[in-house]
């Protein structure tokens, strides 16, 4: 994942990189565990200050899979203000990597 186009302008990415989540933007690049199967995010459906509806693409299933991934527990637990951070970004696409 090309974190440095994600970084400016409001705009953020999120992929799929060696079994994790990567989401980049807003100055930061935040990992966390992905699921085993998944192969890839095709789009974003939905941002909502921290709250993201995607359509994952996963090894055991031929259909897209919508998911849901809130980023406010992942920030808190990483030390990371919400309420600082979540405002930097209007607009999140899936990184095509």
């Amino acid at each position: 994942m090309d974190d440095g186009k994600a970084m400016g302008d409001g705009m953020a990415a999120i992929g799929c990189e060696g079994g994790y989540t990567v989401f980049a933007g807003g100055g930061f690049a935040i990992r966390f565990r992905a699921p085993y199967s998944l192969r890839r995010y095709i789009r974003v459906k939905e941002w909502d200050r921290g709250y993201l509806v995607v359509d994952a693409e996963y090894a055991h299933s031929p259909e897209p899979v919508e998911e849901y991934i809130d980023l406010v527990p992942i920030l808190e637990d990483l030390y990371i203000d919400p309420a600082d951070y979540l405002p930097r970004i209007r607009e999140v696409v899936a990184d095509e990597g």
